[in-house]
């Protein structure tokens, strides 16, 4: 049980006239390590016209780092962050046995990794009679790190302080004050004045109202909280990076969200970049909100919640009861044949010459009262240890707003009619469809069974075992074998039209798919074609230079979907002649940038007489 919030950051800085920006670099997402759950990460900047390269810097931080082509006469972040405020033990780590007691050193190979982590950068009369006070005898580390924060924070006032930088540690022991960076930055120059490694550490802190008040203590926050805040993090063998937070004195929990981690505050910065010179608006606002919470010992159910439960049931329970709707206790609904009831395919097979058709049934007879209109989609279902394939899965998907998604039903296959499709008429059904879509017909690709793996197969085989016949007791392979080599092993499997969405023109995206070998051999296996595309075949582009995901906020309102029936009449018409046309000799193309090949793909084969249609992975909704 936990508490979900949703995080909102803004930065704004408002100029007075219009300014070229440099490139800017933006350490606002939480860290790897960050040990709060995070449920979901947003990012909006304007202006809305700039190039976004994530990358991690040397401290395994990660960066926004972003271009500006234009003036612009502000720029605005936010930042939307969805955390699980599950309740951290920060105590809950091992020592290694040499680090058990401090002082202890640390092995040698560790200390020349933690070198940046244990230069001393600052020196004084004030800092050096603070590290006087400190109690160097032996004790246990935990107890020694715990006593050295809590001095720290009694020692200093916690004051905000809007100038921009860090104190000196000479200034803030002087003050006897200072933000939550200046005291970050003291208690790291301490610690490794100690011999201890430590790192500047930038993030959220998030503050939540108690359910009830403390006993023996302040009961903290009296609203939710949460603002930019800095800590220490002290590396402890066995333990890793521990954090400790100067500002409250305890050691940083789930309440802590780390954005950046480093040696030295100037590379934890959450914004780094420049402007042209002019006057500037600055303006930030943070909030918390919580958007989930599970009953608890502390905050249970009200009398009114309990109240609108059991009003609930009691409608629930009579609609059962006007249906005659019988319940049994299990995992899932589980349905048997009424006519074969003893049989293995009903009691423990996987599969059965009956289920399918019989489910197929049902799942008609559902569809036609729940889903009218639905799409019906078979794919892939559970995978148990030791079956060698996934099971089928049949399922369907409908707009609530009563919007039909297929129209016609009778252009599905129910499994019961014999067909008579090949691979003809799934070429030219992908030729049609890419026209349709206002894609070159041309980049319909044909793919193959790969003929120099089944040469080495069937040449495996045992000289006594003829490699045209096999039954239910052979391996899957084998039987997969001997069913290509009894067909036509040259003909193509099924066709591929490659697309991807393009973001910019807001259209579908298609380049031709080119092999080394000059055919797509698909992996081979027995599963449906699109799950066996070589895509490791196509042109490499490295994580950098590959097309970024636009990510949907996910707090933002989302628009209705489209009128399927809109689309279908402003849908494009062909622009090529979509049926198949011999080969002729082609100009020679230029191969497209690798970054614009396209990596999904619609896919249709020709099964037993079926054309089965590979649905390609999309982002959103809207697209599929």
């Amino acid at each position: 049980m936990s508490i979900h919030v949703a995080i909102q950051h803004e930065t704004a800085y408002h100029y007075d006239r219009q300014v070229a920006l440099s490139p800017h670099v933006f350490r606002l997402r939480p860290a790897p390590h960050c040990r709060t759950p995070i449920e979901a990460y947003a990012l909006k900047i304007e202006p809305t016209e700039h190039f976004i390269n994530w990358q991690q810097d040397p401290f395994g931080n990660f960066m926004a780092r972003v271009v500006f082509p234009k003036k612009a006469d502000r720029l605005v972040l936010t930042v939307e962050v969805i955390a699980r405020m599950t309740a951290i033990n920060p105590f809950d780590f091992f020592l290694e046995e040499d680090a058990q007691k401090w002082p202890f050193g640390y092995p040698q190979q560790l200390k020349k990794e933690l070198w940046p982590y244990l230069q001393v950068a600052e020196e004084g009369p004030l800092l050096n009679a603070f590290l006087a006070t400190v109690d160097r005898t032996p004790q246990h580390t935990n107890d020694a790190l715990v006593a050295l924060n809590q001095k720290l924070w009694r020692h200093l006032d916690y004051t905000v302080r809007l100038e921009p930088g860090v104190q000196s540690c000479e200034e803030t022991l002087k003050r006897g004050r200072g933000s939550c960076r200046d005291s970050a930055w003291l208690l790291v120059q301490i610690l490794r004045h100690l011999g201890l490694a430590a790192r500047f550490v930038s993030g959220y802190l998030v503050q939540l109202t108690a359910d009830v008040a403390s006993l023996d203590g302040p009961s903290g926050p009296t609203a939710d909280f949460t603002d930019l805040h800095a800590w220490a993090e002290v590396y402890a063998p066995g333990a890793g990076w521990i954090g400790l937070d100067p500002t409250s004195g305890l050691f940083a929990g789930e309440g802590h969200i780390p954005l950046a981690c480093a040696p030295d505050p100037v590379s934890a910065a959450p914004v780094t970049g420049a402007s042209d010179p002019c006057e500037v608006e600055f303006a930030y606002r943070n909030t918390v909100t919580r958007i989930h919470e599970d009953p608890r010992v502390t905050k249970p159910y009200t009398d009114l919640q309990w109240a609108a439960i059991d009003q609930l049931g009691r409608r629930v329970e009579a609609v059962l009861q006007d249906n005659d709707v019988r319940l049994y206790m299990g995992g899932e609904p589980t349905f048997v044949s009424i006519d074969d009831m003893e049989t293995a395919q009903w009691n423990s097979a996987a599969l059965g010459e009956h289920k399918l058709t019989l489910a197929t049934d049902l799942f008609q007879r559902l569809q036609a009262v729940f889903a009218p209109g639905g799409l019906r989609h078979h794919g892939q279902g559970k995978w148990y240890p030791g079956e060698p394939l996934p099971r089928w899965a049949l399922a369907s998907y409908w707009r609530r707003d009563g919007h039909p998604i297929w129209q016609d039903p009778a252009l599905l296959d129910d499994g019961r009619r014999e067909g008579n499709a090949d691979g003809a008429a799934a070429e030219a059904f992908l030729r049609e469809l890419a026209g349709r879509l206002a894609l070159d017909p041309g980049t319909v690709t044909a793919g193959y069974e790969d003929t120099l793996y089944l040469l080495w197969s069937e040449a495996r085989l045992p000289t006594n075992v003829d490699p045209l016949t096999a039954d239910l007791k052979d391996p899957l392979e084998r039987r997969r074998l001997a069913e290509v080599l009894r067909g036509d092993p040259g003909a193509p499997v099924g066709f591929a039209l490659p697309l991807q969405w393009d973001f910019v023109s807001e259209s579908w995206r298609g380049t031709p798919w080119r092999f080394r070998a000059g055919r797509m051999y698909l992996i081979p296996g027995t599963s449906p074609m699109g799950m066996r595309l070589p895509l490791e075949s196509l042109p490499w582009v490295a994580e950098t230079s590959r097309e970024p995901w636009v990510e949907r906020s996910q707090m933002g309102p989302f628009d209705p979907l489209d009128d399927p029936q809109q689309l279908t009449q402003t849908a494009a018409p062909p622009r090529h002649n979509p049926r198949p046309s011999p080969p002729t000799k082609r100009p020679a193309e230029r191969q497209p940038a690798a970054e614009t090949v396209p990596h999904t793909a619609v896919c249709v084969e020709p099964r037993d007489g079926r054309l089965c249609v590979f649905m390609p992975p999309t982002h959103y909704l809207e697209h599929y």
